[in-house]
């Protein structure tokens, strides 16, 4: 989720690693193993979609935590660190604020009023068909981007280390990802980002403890030892080295804070738990290890910075890692733990990539299937057995899609598409799942003009920055300065969200008549078992 999630093309693809082949066969077959268990409890939508409501918030929290952390956090800020020193944080601190905002201010009234995906909850009150089609495309739009991401770090990371070619890579994380949705649902994905948790917590505790241990369990004589060998010295313990200027450094800010509040895989798991209760219980979970973990990546990086950057057998004549950046984390498993380590910590990285896209997957079949099916195009009129019918479908669909995708970027940085999908859902869902619940005064006109100018202006923008008019279209100058759009295009939606619903009719009159009713139920629960948004 960072951007180092992905350079251009890691390495050449090396000899098999068969530790990490035989951990990484393990956990294939445990999982499958969970999704034919899962299988034959996956009956109803309900199963599908939010595993029949029955999941514990401590569970829920750390699956949430597991959906969170994927590879890119895990990989990425490990080499930011790397690269930069203190400011790698940067990235994790903006992850890691915006997990208050959705326990404040989300999870709650998001449990009690929807039921699958966010779209309920904006079209609760609202023109159901705009909005809809609408909190839909933007889902999807940051699912693509996500999934792109972990497709193409995916076939890099095994091309590199499993030494298989990229695009058999690509196929086994898309048969895979195929299989753990349309078979198991949402029960599955759930225990498979559970165990992922576990095991990536655990490895990466594991590797912080090592590194640690080298030198007396003493932060300050890593951080000096560090400033001796980094090419920056002091450098790295300041400020400004990835934020070049104040404006970019609070956009990203806001992309990454906000963002988190319109993720669609993560909110969705909220309608997991069987009440508000336990969906607080998740958030408090999740922020927990979540927290936890970013600190060890960031013993991760400074350990990185004098194991890894000082050892000939990890960088190349010319002072660069092999592999880029994004392999830090790795090497220093080996270089703290040998091959055993180096096995485990790839094993687990890809596995982290096997869950994530799980998720984003089952998130972007519940929009197609119960958002656009469902309740758009069969206005309600669908059964179980339909829904559930084209929710597979979409499944299959997506999953040739990402490996498409994922072949098809292969020499490309896709680092942005990350950055995008948290300005995407910072710009156009969250203004409209916040405003939905919290303003009476929001009408069908407001949020569609809000979404589609916070949607359209965070991609536009984002495609006219730096990171793609120049790196990847080649422009000599960008016509956007900076790399995250969000700061300018978040507030736009909210100010278009204001304005359309201050160009009021009657039809918004009653829709602003129907918040009473929808505040009782956010702050109740009542009527939220087992109905369909309205």
């Amino acid at each position: 989720m960072t951007s180092a999630v992905a350079a251009p093309h890691l390495a050449v693809a090396q000899g098999a690693n068969w530790t990490a082949i035989v951990l990484f066969g393990g956990f294939v077959l445990l999982t499958l193993a969970i999704t034919a268990w899962a299988s034959r409890r996956t009956r109803s939508a309900s199963d599908f979609y939010a595993a029949g409501g029955g999941i514990s918030g401590a569970q829920n929290g750390v699956a949430i935590a597991g959906d969170f952390m994927s590879a890119a956090s895990f990989l990425g800020i490990s080499a930011l660190v790397y690269a930069n020193g203190f400011d790698g944080l940067l990235y994790s601190i903006g992850f890691l604020v915006g997990w208050p905002i959705i326990m404040f201010l989300i999870a709650e009234r998001l449990r009690n009023l929807g039921r699958y995906t966010l779209s309920d909850v904006v079209s609760y009150r609202l023109a159901e068909t705009p909005v809809r089609c609408l909190t839909s495309i933007s889902s999807l739009v940051v699912i693509a981007f996500y999934l792109i991401a972990q497709m193409v770090g995916a076939g890099q990371l095994i091309q590199l280390l499993f030494g298989l070619p990229y695009a058999y890579a690509e196929i086994i994380v898309g048969v895979l990802m195929i299989l753990y949705v349309t078979l198991g649902g949402m029960l599955a994905t759930t225990w498979v980002q559970i165990i992922k948790a576990l095991l990536l917590l655990g490895g990466a505790t594991l590797m912080a403890f090592l590194v640690l241990n080298r030198f007396g369990f003493s932060l300050p004589a890593l951080f000096a030892r560090a400033v001796s060998v980094h090419p920056k010295h002091l450098g790295i313990l300041r400020p400004g080295a990835l934020a070049k200027d104040p404006i970019s450094a609070i956009s990203l800010g806001v992309a990454l804070m906000f963002g988190t509040g319109g993720l669609p895989h993560i909110l969705m798991r909220f309608f997991t738990v069987r009440d508000a209760r336990e969906a607080r219980k998740s958030v408090l979970w999740a922020t927990g290890l979540i927290g936890y973990f970013y600190v060890l990546t960031f013993i991760i990086g400074f350990g990185a910075i004098v194991l890894v950057s000082t050892d000939p057998a990890y960088v190349t004549p010319a002072h660069l890692l092999r592999g880029g950046n994004n392999m830090a984390a790795v090497f220093l498993a080996q270089a703290v733990g040998g091959d055993w380590l180096l096995g485990f910590i790839s094993a687990v990285a890809f596995a982290t990539i096997l869950a994530v896209v799980s998720g984003l997957t089952l998130a972007g079949a519940a929009a197609v299937s119960h958002d656009l099916y469902a309740r758009v195009l069969a206005r309600g009129r669908s059964n179980e057995a339909g829904e559930l019918r084209v929710s597979r479908y979409a499944t299959v669909a997506l999953g040739i899609v990402a490996i498409l995708l994922g072949i098809l970027f292969e020499k490309q940085n896709v680092a942005y598409m990350v950055g995008l999908a948290f300005a995407v859902a910072a710009s156009a869902n969250f203004p409209l799942v916040l405003l939905s619940m919290y303003w009476r005064g929001l009408t069908t006109r407001g949020a569609l003009l809000g979404g589609w100018a916070g949607l359209v202006t965070a991609v536009v923008l984002t495609v006219l920055s730096p990171g793609i008019w120049v790196k990847v279209l080649g422009h000599p100058h960008a016509i956007f300065p900076y790399d995250s759009p969000a700061l300018f295009s978040m507030p736009l939606a909210f100010l278009c969200c204001w304005l359309g619903s201050r160009l009021g009719s009657a039809r918004d009159t009653n829709e602003a008549a129907a918040f009473d009713e929808q505040y009782v139920r956010s702050q109740t629960g009542i009527g939220a078992a087992g109905a369909e948004a309205h």
